[in-house]
């Protein structure tokens, strides 16, 4: 069974024990969803696989970046010790499949795997550097507030903005470093005050739609570098993401891919929903050997993929191997894949599946 709870992660605890076996919840996930953006300026989004080895970012291409303008086979000359693989390139919300003489274009969303270590070389092809972040405003001091701030604050200088005053003095006995204002975001005085435009990060996370969308217009109009904003109607996202509010966070979407890997068949170990659900990243495990596995055994090159899928890369133990032609998959590999059509993603499951031959 799958438990899903809302909030309150001491609610969480107290179910451990019960007949439950996966607990999941959305503030713990989008708490992490937040704090990788802000660890990784200027991506998207940040998906993890195999407890952190290999990362795949999200990112918008800009004029400036190195590659941008280029083709992708480009990027190996230009960094010929750093290795990464692009797994999809989305344009004007229609995706392609990127080949080496593929042209990356101001605008492009990128889609590409690497080394964790070498995330912030490849992010630097495709945009401008950015600073590294050092100012925090959070907006909204409820259970994700809170959590946000507790994450942040000792590597970062942060400030959290609430209007209730019982919770204004709670979060403060909380939180060690945390600046606690108490007040409302949609009053332009008190921004101005603290300082906005030396805002390198602007986080509107209280549980109205309404509030955090007007109190991030109005924080990226008075000079907030960055601004973040959560959305709890799906049907909102697209209309607000990528003008003055620079990412759009659904909880529903960030907390899918949670219940996903539980659902999915076959050894899958991870799965991410992207752009909104129309795609997704999984990781799987490929077992048994050559005669009762499809893929076990095979070059990339010879795996039947289905159409607009793309293994991106593999981790074989502690060992991240992006994904080449050349490249064989052994038993227990960790094969990660990208779907820019989920509707594929039973064919895909079917490859990780052993045949009966294996015992």
């Amino acid at each position: 069974d799958l438990f899903y709870q809302k909030d309150r992660t001491k609610d969480l605890d107290s179910l451990r024990g019960f007949p439950i076996d996966v607990l999941i919840s959305p503030e713990h996930l989008v708490t992490k969803h937040i704090t990788r953006l802000i660890e990784n300026p200027g991506a998207l989004q940040v998906l993890e696989f195999s407890k952190g080895l290999t990362r795949l970012v999200a990112i918008r291409a800009m004029e400036g970046g190195p590659l941008v303008g280029h083709e992708l086979s480009y990027l190996r000359t230009h960094m010929p010790r750093i290795d990464t693989r692009v797994a999809a390139i989305f344009r004007k919300d229609r995706a392609i499949m990127p080949q080496g003489d593929t042209v990356i274009e101001d605008g492009d969303e990128v889609f590409f795997i690497a080394a964790s270590d070498h995330i912030r070389s490849v992010m630097s092809e495709l945009q401008p550097l950015v600073k590294n972040y050092k100012r925090i405003f959070i907006c909204g001091g409820g259970n994700i507030g809170q959590r946000l701030a507790h994450t942040l604050e000792n590597r970062y200088q942060v400030k959290l903005l609430e209007r209730n005053h019982e919770r204004c003095v709670m979060l403060s006995e909380n939180l060690r470093k945390t600046v606690v204002l108490e007040g409302n975001a949609a009053n332009k005085d008190i921004l101005l005050e603290e300082n906005i435009e030396n805002t390198d990060v602007f986080c509107a996370v209280t549980n109205d739609d309404e509030a955090n969308i007007m109190a991030s217009l109005l924080a990226k109009r008075l000079g907030a570098r960055k601004v973040l904003t959560l959305i709890n109607n799906p049907d909102y996202v697209d209309l607000i993401q990528g003008g003055d509010i620079d990412v759009a966070i659904s909880p529903q979407q960030t907390t899918i891919g949670s219940l996903l890997t539980h659902v999915r068949r076959g050894d899958v170990v991870n799965v991410h929903s992207l752009r909104r659900g129309a795609a997704e990243a999984i990781e799987a495990i490929a077992h048994g050997d050559h005669r009762s596995s499809k893929v076990v055994g095979k070059r990339l090159d010879e795996i039947n993929l289905p159409e607009g899928t793309t293994i991106g890369a593999i981790v074989r133990r502690s060992e991240v191997l992006i994904a080449h032609d050349h490249l064989r998959v052994q038993p227990d590999d960790h094969v990660i894949l990208f779907l820019v059509d989920k509707t594929r993603i039973r064919e895909v499951e079917k490859l990780f599946q052993v045949g009966l031959t294996f015992f």
